[in-house]
């Protein structure tokens, strides 16, 4: 058996991999979803989904039939951890020099959102203290939230074998894929690597 793990770092954070369960905030936001679990599933069917059209491109590549690639499918498991963003709070497309209105000190963190990205997050009391100046608590998304992370386990005799330039290959496409769908945007900026 073979297993190998990898990491995709460095994306913008799309709203369809956060959530919130405050009502007003799902109102606000289409897209954001409503729990931990459906954001974390997201992004876990978004990664396997993109590992799988590559090994899928790469078996018909290699001139493999369906009932081949079938059963290479079945020597193979990927598993994704990723720890989504919550936003109890979010200011959308807000004038940051103003401030954000509606900040209740219960209600942390908001969210910034600007278009279908989530910037940043302000941790502050008041809405006074989440404006672009000297005394603004304005931070960058954590590195966790725009990290996920994958292992893929293979029985495949020809897979085991992989070395890890064609595990980097793999996840390299994988990345690549991400940039031609849906959230595309999103993954321009990121990194992939085969640990």
């Amino acid at each position: 058996m073979a297993t190998k793990t990898f990491r995709v770092t460095g994306f913008t954070l799309p709203v369809d991999m956060v959530y919130s369960t405050t009502p007003k905030v799902l109102v606000q936001v289409p897209g954001i979803l409503p729990t931990r679990e459906s954001a974390t599933s997201f992004a876990s069917r978004l990664i396997t989904q993109a590992v799988i059209d590559v090994l899928e491109q790469q078996g018909r590549t290699a001139g493999f039939d369906d009932a081949m690639i079938s059963a290479i499918f079945g020597q193979l498991s990927v598993q994704i951890s990723y720890e989504p963003q919550e936003c109890k709070e979010v200011a959308v497309n807000a004038d940051l020099l103003a401030g954000i209105s509606g900040v209740m000190m219960a209600m942390k963190p908001h969210c910034i959102i600007v278009g279908s990205t989530v910037t940043s997050l302000c941790t502050a009391d008041t809405g006074e203290m989440c404006k672009i100046g000297m005394n603004s608590m304005i931070a960058p998304i954590p590195a966790n939230q725009t990290t996920i992370s994958g292992t893929i386990k293979t029985t495949n005799f020809v897979m085991v074998n992989w070395s890890r330039r064609i595990w980097q290959s793999l996840v390299n496409r994988t990345l690549r894929t991400l940039t031609l769908g849906p959230l595309r945007s999103h993954f321009l900026s990121a990194v992939s690597t085969v640990d």
